[in-house]
This record gives structure tokens, sequence and C-alpha cells, in this order.
């Protein structure tokens, strides 16, 4: 094991995770990559009837060992396809917030649960709640985490009371399908791929940035970069190790149906950069909601945004004096702030 904390920090401001295994913060603490399934263990799929039909069958076998499943959903189509499969009376569980940013979420996934005669709950998310969280899900990751890992625990915890056994989520759906659409709109070069996907430049806010170009190179090719395969690769460990933690805190079982599918042909790049992303997908909500308008994608939201608008940045010597904060996303803030409550739960400013 390597202790290298700048390198670490790098990373997390980098990837939003610590890419390199075997390589931690500090003695005694051991950071995990979580991995989906692997691609070639997946159900193959061809068309929406095919993605229907093995969502079905996962979610009937889950039926012969839990009786009380329960579902996250967003306003968005991955989970709503998800929900459809659910029994009438089972508990679906939406973020909100005062901040305002869930709004669109509150009311589609109110429809669907009328629709479907599913047990709504609304779960408030507030910077008390950061606080409190927070805490739980990097001791457990060794390391800071993902904005989204605080109120995915609330959700969990907050299922767990209801009796529910194994909480279902829609979470591999656009990677696996074709829906992340704006990283996906064109061929990159290394170098744009890289200015891209880096969410925090560790220059911008560390005094002892490390460069996290090796990351890149592993996927690159010339001038160019296998954008498909980081994003198979980098961005699935990050996002379904985020929910694995989340569960894992909470000691709740989690599901994730789409994971357990491939598709059987080449994802039609053509086919996404002209207006349908996630084209499979799409089609089979609309077989299962076919009076139903397709919303349009959003990622999941956080009220990061409100909560640290006023945030002045962080104080501890890792980080630089002289950070823009102003020029910073919520999501960026939130990096920062998460990264240095890691840092003073294991040693002093």
């Amino acid at each position: 094991m390597i202790i290298d904390k700048d390198f670490c920090l790098s990373s997390y401001m980098a990837f939003r995770y610590v890419w390199l295994e075997g390589v931690n913060f500090y003695e005694g603490l051991n950071h995990q990559h979580f991995r989906a399934v692997a691609p070639e263990r997946r159900r193959l799929v061809s068309t929406a009837e095919d993605i229907g039909e093995a969502i079905g069958k996962q979610i009937d076998r889950l039926y012969d060992l839990h009786s009380n499943i329960g579902i996250l959903l967003s306003g968005g189509i991955d989970s709503a396809i998800v929900a459809s499969y659910l029994r009438p009376g089972s508990h679906a569980y939406t973020f909100t917030s005062d901040t305002g940013v869930f709004n669109a979420d509150v009311e589609r996934a109110s429809q669907y649960c009328e629709r479907l005669g599913l047990v709504h709950h609304l779960i408030d998310i507030t910077a008390d709640d950061y606080e409190k969280y927070t805490p739980m899900v990097i001791e457990r990751k060794c390391a800071p985490v993902h904005s989204i890992e605080p109120q995915i625990l609330k959700a969990a915890l907050m299922a767990k009371a209801d009796g529910v056994e194994v909480v279902l989520v829609g979470e591999s759906a656009d990677l696996i399908f074709g829906g992340m659409d704006q990283l996906l709109s064109r061929d990159w070069t290394a170098r744009e791929w890289a200015e891209r996907y880096t969410f925090l430049d560790p220059e911008l806010v560390l005094r002892r940035p490390i460069s996290q170009q090796a990351l890149y190179d592993r996927y690159r090719d010339g001038e160019q970069i296998d954008f498909l395969k980081f994003m198979d690769d980098v961005f699935s460990i990050e996002s379904s190790g985020s929910y694995f933690n989340a569960f894992g805190v909470a000691r709740m079982s989690y599901y994730d149906p789409y994971a357990e599918l491939q598709m059987a042909e080449p994802l039609d790049l053509d086919r996404v950069r002209g207006g349908d992303p996630k084209y499979l997908v799409r089609e089979l909500y609309h077989m299962i909601y076919p009076d139903v308008p397709i919303p349009t994608k959003i990622p999941m939201p956080r009220p990061v945004d409100s909560i640290f608008a006023e945030w002045t940045g962080p104080t501890r010597p890792e980080f630089r004096s002289d950070i823009p904060m102003d020029r910073l996303t919520g999501n960026q803030k939130w990096q920062l702030w998460c990264a240095e409550m890691f840092l003073n739960a294991h040693e002093a400013n």
C-alpha cells in the first residue's frame, strides 16, 4: 500500500474518486473500487422488448426472495420503467428540497405512483443532511465522496425503517444504453476529452497538485481517445460505487436491473448524435407509458448550488488561498467542502 495524500486529493478533484487502487490518503485506510457486472456476464438485448422482458424476469426473481421491494423513483424514464414492474403497494422514494431543484422529479414521480398504485414518499434534502450523513459515507469509503451519497444514504435509511428489504435503482441505463448524450456528442481528441471530463482541475484548487494524465493515457490512441471504453471503466466505478457505498452504510440491499444487461449490437452513435439518446430504453418507455411524453434527461439533482452558494471555501493548508469560488459550480464547491471534512476527520489543521 502507498500513502500519498496529494495524489489522492488530485484524483478526487479530477474524477470524484481515487482511481489508483492501492494508493490511499492515510495509514489504516484502504479505499476499494466497486465494479458493476462485467460485460461478459450480462444478458445481451437487441430490442426494447428484450429489455422489458429481462427487467421483468429479474424483478420476478427478487419477489421470490423478498416480499417488500422499493424503488428510488425520479422523474426520469429509467426508474419509471423499473417501477412499472413493481407490485401495487410497493414503496417509492423521491427526493425533494425547498430549493426547488427536485420539483419536476416530484411532479412526474407522483404521477407514476398514482398510476401504478405505489406508496409515494418524499425525502427532503437539507444542508443539515449534508452535515449529518456525509461523515458516515466518507468513513466507509475511506475517501471523500460524490455529492449524491448523503442523500442516497438518507433514502436507504428511510426505506429500511419502512421495512423495505431491497431498493431498486435505474442508475446504469445511461451508461449502458447511450444516455450520456453530451459526452457521446462527438469524437474527442485525448486533450479535449481530458478538458471536458475533468470535474475540477487540481491545479486550480490544490497547493500541491499531482497530474492525473496517466489515467487518460490508458485510453489514448495517438491523438484520439477511446472515450467509450473510458466511460465503461472510469465512470462506471465512480457512479456505481456511490450507490454501493451509501447503501452499504445503511446495511441495505439495492439492485439495478439495467446493470445486468448489455446491448447486443454496438451503440448507434449517429442515432444518439441525431437526437435519439438511449433509443432502446426510450422505446420501452413509450410502450409502457404510450400517453406520456418522454421527459428530458437530467442528472440526479442535488441542491448544492443553493446550499453552498455563500460558502467561502476551504481553509486547510492543502488548498490554495486564491481559489476563484465565484467561478465554481455547486458540485465543485461540494467537492472542496467534502474533501476538507474528510481531511479534518483524520488530522488536525
